[in-house]
């Protein structure tokens, strides 16, 4: 039976040898190739900015900044940034008229992400008034602190707490300075870690702590446990002793909840294999982060063989047919070998994101795939694209967009 979810993957495994024709010479002119179609694809019209990073023009300006920090696009450098503001301006002008400020305070769908990558984009051009947009977001902190400022879940990243700790994350790795104060980080690791405490206490869980995003308790990435705990432990410095043995309780649950190297979408669920989702957003692909931080952190060895067995299952099951996105698409499962190859030192992980590189531009893929409807976005289009193909070019540094792991 046809797998309906992905390719099968026919590439044989890494001998010891990377893909020569798989460097600068033949990734930056497709680099460069596709940021042209994306440009092309961008309304003309960005009097409407919605969607935020995650499928709106606001994550093109993102994918921009990103390039253009990287060397080898240093000739496009300036028109790439020049791009990035005129869109990044629209989207916070666009984030300012929001009526909602809940939503303004949201990182991958409204004005949080908005304003924090204007900030990146305004200091890379050398421009003081990025403290602007930055100001912006320091004073959304306000909005999220109160326990439960969302009915549909207060916690999860994508317009949840969660999602602005992880903002302020990578404004303080770009911009090399403190973001919030430490009593502003700690109210909203405190709130965060109350709500999973009375939202586990209320449904009666085995565990600390637990969340749940329109009313369904997903464990991945996008809206679930694992970025949640992730975050938690990125800011562990600010925990109470209490507090973190109630996270580091949670993450263990959550490395039991393991199914054949993946993990279901929402707890509970039983995985089924013909028809499981290996995605960044629910699955192994995403999960995996928050054990590459408990490594980090902890050097704790069952934290990196869990690391070590998602990256199996995503060489297995992840040349998706969903695209060539980084949610749920191709370049969301090639960034976890990179990720592997950073914990590891191990050059397989990078020939195994090559291979995946070589299947985006193949007949087959181009012809298999779901097509797309926000075909330039960065979490469903070739925006994330982009940015993995410039972190293949520069794996010692590379990270997955917005989602900062080594920080």
């Amino acid at each position: 039976m046809e797998n309906t979810r992905c390719f099968a993957n026919r590439f044989s495994d890494y001998k010891g040898a990377l893909l020569p024709e798989q460097g600068a010479h033949t990734i930056v002119p497709i680099a460069v190739a596709t940021i042209d179609k994306v440009l092309q694809k961008i309304p003309v019209d960005l009097s409407d900015c919605d969607g935020g990073l995650y499928d709106g023009p606001a994550g093109v300006a993102f994918m921009l900044y990103h390039v253009s920090e990287c060397p080898l696009f240093s000739e496009h450098r300036d028109t790439y940034l020049k791009t990035a503001k005129h869109i990044i301006d629209a989207a916070a002008k666009y984030a300012d008229a929001e009526p909602d400020k809940n939503m303004r305070a949201a990182f991958l769908l409204g004005g949080a992400g908005i304003y924090a990558v204007a900030a990146m984009i305004y200091k890379s051009l050398g421009l003081a008034d990025f403290v602007k947009p930055l100001s912006k977001f320091r004073s959304l902190w306000e909005v999220c602190a109160p326990i439960s400022f969302l009915e549909c879940g207060s916690d999860e990243l994508f317009v949840g707490r969660a999602g602005y700790l992880c903002a302020a994350l990578v404004l303080r790795q770009k911009l090399g300075m403190e973001i919030l104060s430490k009593d502003q980080i700690k109210s909203i690791c405190q709130a965060i870690i109350e709500s999973g405490r009375q939202y586990a206490w209320r449904k009666r869980k085995p565990f600390p702590l637990m969340y749940s995003y329109y009313g369904t308790e997903y464990l991945g990435a996008a809206h679930g446990l694992s970025s949640v705990l992730q975050m938690l432990l990125s800011y562990q410095d600010m925990l109470s002793g209490a507090e973190k043995d109630l996270v580091w309780q949670s993450v263990d649950f959550l490395m039991n909840q393991e199914q054949n190297c993946n993990w279901p979408a929402e707890l509970g669920a039983i995985i089924e294999r013909e028809n499981e989702l290996v995605h960044w957003c629910h699955g192994a692909p995403g999960v995996a982060y928050l054990f590459a931080k408990a490594y980090l952190i902890s050097k704790g060895p069952q934290y990196l063989d869990t690391c070590i067995r998602s990256g199996e299952l995503v060489w297995q099951k992840g040349l998706l047919k969903k695209g060539p996105g980084i949610c749920h698409g191709m370049a969301g499962s090639a960034y976890v070998f990179l990720l592997l190859y950073r914990l590891t030192g191990n050059s397989k992980y990078i020939y195994r994101a090559q291979r995946f590189a070589e299947f985006l531009f193949t007949k087959e893929f181009k012809t298999g795939s779901c097509s797309l409807t926000s075909v330039y976005s960065l979490f469903e289009g070739l925006s994330g694209t982009v940015c993995f193909l410039v972190d293949l070019l520069q794996p010692d540094q590379s990270e997955f967009p917005l989602f900062s792991v080594f920080v």
